[in-house]
């Protein structure tokens, strides 16, 4: 390993600006190449946000059994996705990893234990976003997994230990959606500008809500929420990023909210940024 690249990786580690935190509704992988008021608001949000020395995202798409942090130099870029264009699987997002980073994670977690992972990469819910914030490649990301099995109160706790990262320059990134449910995407409709089931638009209003409250007990509990939040939320794993992104924030910070549109009925692309 490049001792001089990690040295730089470590220098970058000081205190720095505080940086936002942000929760991406993520949608299709097209996103990542169609141009888009989804996309143009991320490549804004690339402009417009203080410039990180690493980020951090958490992505929908990196389900695992236990914690864990990508620590390769080189992290490689998933195609973890069917069916699409063929211009969608020869994209490649070259940024670096950050070793250094992913061991001082390790090491911060005190709530849980986070092991480091040599094997996987930048998945789509990483790469589709990222690539639009930071065309040059130029700034290390790592990306820390979900353990599927574990419940609210964990992401929400694990988030906290890590909060400080913040204060060294670290963006954090949650790509998900609050609303996702595929099977009832009506794909007829999918470009119909503000087509949403009835039960989408008020879970979708029932989670910005409680996010403005600062009400991250009953966000953690979703399930207890009611029914329009069982069809939101059928599986966690989209919503999970948000969760992360609520551990993260500090109390009575900035909360923004954009790209708040529903997709195809059942999927909502309402994104957060706190700070």
């Amino acid at each position: 390993m490049d001792l001089k690249h990690l040295s730089r990786l470590a220098e970058n580690l000081k205190p720095h600006e505080t940086m936002p935190v942000l929760f991406i509704g993520h949608g299709s992988p097209m996103n990542g190449i169609e141009e888009n008021d989804f996309s143009q608001k991320w490549i804004e949000l690339g402009k417009t946000i203080p410039q990180p020395t690493a980020v951090v995202c958490i992505s929908a798409h990196w389900l695992t059994k236990g914690s864990f942090v990508t620590a390769e130099q080189y992290p490689k870029t998933i195609h973890d996705f069917g069916g699409f264009p063929q211009q969608l699987y020869e994209v490649q997002y070259p940024a670096p990893g950050n070793p250094v980073l992913a061991k001082e994670i390790t090491t911060m977690a005190k709530y849980t234990a986070v092991g480091e992972d040599h094997e996987w990469g930048f998945d789509h819910g990483a790469w589709t976003v990222l690539r639009r914030m930071y065309p040059a490649a130029n700034i290390p990301i790592i990306q820390l997994s979900i353990d599927y099995f574990k419940p609210g109160e964990y992401h929400h706790s694990l988030a906290k230990d890590l909060s400080e990262l913040r204060k060294k320059g670290v963006l954090f990134v949650g790509s998900g959606n609050m609303v996702h449910n595929l099977r009832m995407v009506d794909f007829e409709k999918l470009d119909a500008p503000g087509y949403g089931y009835d039960w989408a638009i008020e879970s979708n209003q029932i989670f910005k809500q409680k996010i403005f409250d600062g009400d991250d007990r009953s966000l953690m509990r979703y399930d207890q929420l009611g029914k329009s939040i069982s069809l939101a939320v059928p599986t966690p794993d989209h919503y999970w990023p948000l969760i992360y992104t609520l551990g993260l924030r500090k109390q009575n910070e900035a909360v923004e909210i954009f790209n708040d549109q529903v997709m195809g009925g059942s999927i909502t692309m309402a994104s957060v940024k706190f700070g």
